[in-house]
């Protein structure tokens, strides 16, 4: 089969982030751009060669072109075999399950995760190495300097391929399988959870979920463990078929974005327990009836009663949460007397501790929740790990999470998003609150006297890889927390994340709207950083 090499130019914007490369698809579509970046990975990674390599997406837009292109460059860079979810979809988390069951030295994965879809939407395109993991700073840092020198590439004039049916197919020296996307991810999931006691519930007749699924890559997985093997009622999932362009909505599982999903749990004939996961699978979002989880309390909860499902009956070796999530799960942690890691933001950074057995669950304020299962953030995962613990408590969301309050406190938290911003203008906000850092320790504002000021760095406690620059941190001597960190996720300028905390254990102030118990602390922010100068914004777009 004839293999071409390309000359092509070096694109300067292709450093990953914390989730891989994210672009508009019109982007994606340049000239060479894609290829440029998938040679690079190949370039940056001799280990492929001859290897296996697992390959899919969420379906968005792009997706089965993007899976074609690369595809026809595998074979061209050696690739002995490369495993395909059918249509080209494959959930993150499902990629990184595949990854470790099958040996293969790595997985690419299209997604944007809760970005857009569609023709005028977002692509993506992230590595995960051999661990199942998102590639760590020195293996995405390699695939960055490569592209900033690439003259060529190598590519395959190949037929297309058939990604639509189950099988093997041979591509030159290549062998490709499509795989069913959904069955060894449902057979993991089947090995954590007690599905008898699940499979009870939903079949009770007296207990109703919905899974909103956002026309995204979950629908299948949902359908086929929700509906088929646990016996849900037909129409559980909503919107289970992933569209390309996500019906035209982001595939985003908030209140905003699943505002159907709110809707109805919040209405007069609410259900049980609701749940939506996003784009590639990876977040989730729980509901009960007129209550919204935290992803923050939803961390701890699953921390404090994880000896209630059967994965984990024997204890957890250790959590970890990234630097802005709220400081719920360390409470947890504390009470059963077992180490709690903060991190930088980026699953990453989790990797490390998981593979040295250092932590059992982890997870991010950005409806990010996982265990040592996978490599990567699982929202099926931790949709199913609340059926199992309602399943096994027999009480409401609810009344599971104000006793989770009573026992630990609640760590009132919000995030205020304040979305395409200018990027200059979002870097000089960062550098002036960075600038006051030192002067602002002891200061007192009204109730709120600052006891630390700083800007977070980390030290890895496996290999010593240090990380800085990952958000700026005002601690107050109440234990109350105030964040301000620049997002790596969008492709439009820059969001600010504003992240606030503050602990209550007064039992009479454990059910307050968390908006009027943080006012003072939202009311700080503002005046610190003059986030309305600075961008020309006088609320957050997106309040979580």
């Amino acid at each position: 089969m004839e293999i071409s090499v390309v000359s092509t130019h070096p694109y300067h914007d292709q450093k990953p982030g914390t989730s891989g490369l994210r672009k508009q698809v019109a982007h994606f579509r340049k000239a060479h751009y894609l290829e440029n970046f998938v040679q690079c990975i190949f370039d940056s990674q001799p280990g492929l060669r001859g290897a296996e390599l697992i390959l899919g997406g969420d379906g968005r837009f792009f997706n089965r072109e993007a899976i074609q292109i690369i595809l026809r460059i595998a074979l061209a860079n050696e690739i002995r075999k490369v495993t395909v979810g059918r249509a080209g979809i494959l959930s993150t988390p499902a990629v990184s399950h595949l990854i470790r069951k099958r040996g293969a030295a790595g997985g690419i994965v299209l997604s944007a995760s809760h970005n857009p879809g569609g023709p005028g939407g977002d692509f993506g395109i992230k590595f995960n190495v051999a661990n199942g993991g998102p590639a760590p700073e020195s293996v995405t840092n390699a695939i960055y300097a490569a592209s900033r020198e690439i003259q060529h590439y190598r590519i395959a004039q190949s037929p297309h391929v058939d990604i639509d049916h189950v099988g093997h197919t041979q591509l030159g020296e290549m062998e490709i399988e499509i795989v069913d996307p959904v069955a060894d991810y449902a057979d993991l999931m089947e090995s954590l959870f007690d599905f008898d006691a699940m499979r009870a519930l939903l079949q009770s007749g007296r207990f109703q979920m919905r899974f909103d699924a956002m026309h995204a890559v979950t629908g299948p997985y949902a359908r086929e463990i929700l509906e088929e093997r646990l016996g849900a009622p037909q129409g559980t999932v909503m919107r289970p078929e992933p569209l390309a362009d996500f019906g035209g909505r982001h595939p985003d599982p908030n209140l905003t974005h699943a505002r159907e999903l709110a809707e109805l749990m919040f209405g007069r004939e609410a259900p049980d327990f609701g749940a939506a996961s996003d784009g590639d699978g990876d977040r989730n979002m729980i509901l009960g009836r007129g209550f919204f989880v935290s992803p923050s309390d939803s961390l701890a909860v699953l921390a404090a009663n994880a000896r209630l499902v059967p994965a984990y009956r024997d204890g957890l070796r250790g959590v970890a949460r990234s630097m802005p999530t709220s400081q719920a799960v360390d409470a947890v942690a504390q009470s059963l007397g077992i180490p709690c890691y903060e991190t930088p933001t980026g699953w990453k950074f989790f990797g490390n501790l998981l593979d040295d057995g250092r932590i059992t669950l982890c997870g991010e304020e950005s409806f990010g929740t996982s265990s040592d299962h996978v490599r990567e953030k699982d929202g099926l995962w931790a949709v199913l790990f609340w059926l199992n613990l309602i399943a096994a408590r027999g009480e409401s969301v609810s009344e599971i999470v104000r006793d989770h309050w009573r026992r630990f406190g609640r760590h009132y938290y919000s995030r205020h998003d304040y979305e395409e911003i200018d990027s200059d203008r979002a870097e000089a906000l960062m550098e002036r609150v960075r600038s006051a850092l030192p002067e602002l320790p002891g200061q007192e504002f009204g109730a709120l006297r600052i006891r630390a000021a700083d800007d977070f760095g980390y030290t890895d406690p496996v290999d010593g890889s240090i990380s800085t620059g990952q958000g700026l941190r005002f601690l107050f001597e109440d234990d109350a927390r105030l964040v301000y960190r620049l997002s790596g996720t969008g492709t439009h300028g820059a969001t600010l994340r504003v992240y606030l905390e503050r602990h209550e254990t007064r039992p009479e102030q454990l059910d307050q709207d968390s908006q009027y118990a943080l006012a003072p602390l939202i009311e700080l922010a503002e005046q610190i950083a003059d986030i309305t100068g600075c961008t020309g914004k006088d609320r957050p777009d997106v309040v979580t």
